[in-house]
């Protein structure tokens, strides 16, 4: 194994135990990938707990599903596997199942723009997905469907799914989306949030080409 594949095996280790412990997934729900150049993917294992996991259970597979090897993929390897294919700029996936984002999938309604924050995900709003059954060729269509123009979105009656340029801007997407879900459903308690308009929105969303320590462009 080189040095490069232990660290990413590693990396994936750490995220899965991360999101645990803040309470963004619990048991074994949830599932995390990073694309390799090989043009595959590294994903984490079906039915195998946080605390149980070591490097050697990451599963290293094709985009098309082949892998090999004893330990099973995750059963949403087809989810990821899209998303690398409809969006080149993923290099990392996070799928997880954060109660306030679950909640509002279930009354499959996304995000509205409440708050400024939700044009860091890309667009006006984070959407929620169609729902179709766990680990299915169907579920993955309507998720890319879902991300079209966004990083990151709602799945109907399940949970949330995030990528990003690098694992650690994926997992944090992931925990801005279930704190932003929070805030909308306390903000949702007191009365009736006001939205953002769109030329607000298009304020917000210049602001962030130069925000942090990139480059203007």
């Amino acid at each position: 194994m080189s040095d490069q594949s232990t660290a990413m095996r590693q990396s994936l280790v750490d995220a899965v135990r991360a999101i645990a412990s803040k309470g963004l997934n619990s048991g074994t729900s949830g599932n995390i990938s990073l694309r390799l150049g090989t043009g595959g993917m590294l994903i984490t294992p079906t039915g195998i707990a946080p605390e149980k996991l070591d490097q050697a259970a990451m599963v290293e597979m094709t985009l098309d599903g082949g892998w090999n090897g004893e330990v099973r993929p995750s059963s949403e390897w087809n989810m990821h596997a899209a998303i690398y294919k409809a969006f080149p700029q993923a290099q990392a996936v996070v799928h997880a199942h954060p109660d306030h984002c679950v909640a509002l999938s279930c009354l499959r309604q996304g995000l509205p723009p409440f708050h400024y924050m939700i044009a860091s995900f890309g667009g006006d709003d984070v959407p929620c997905s169609g729902y179709a059954p766990f680990g299915t060729a169907e579920l993955a269509e309507v998720v890319v469907r879902a991300l079209a123009e966004r990083n990151t979105c709602l799945i109907a009656n399940h949970g949330m799914i995030a990528y990003g340029p690098d694992l650690a801007t994926a997992v944090a997407r992931t925990e801005k989306l279930e704190t932003l879900a929070r805030q909308y459903m306390l903000a949702s308690m007191l009365g009736r949030p006001v939205m953002l308009t769109d030329d607000e929105l298009s304020v917000v969303k210049n602001r962030y080409k130069t925000y942090g320590q990139q480059k203007p462009k």
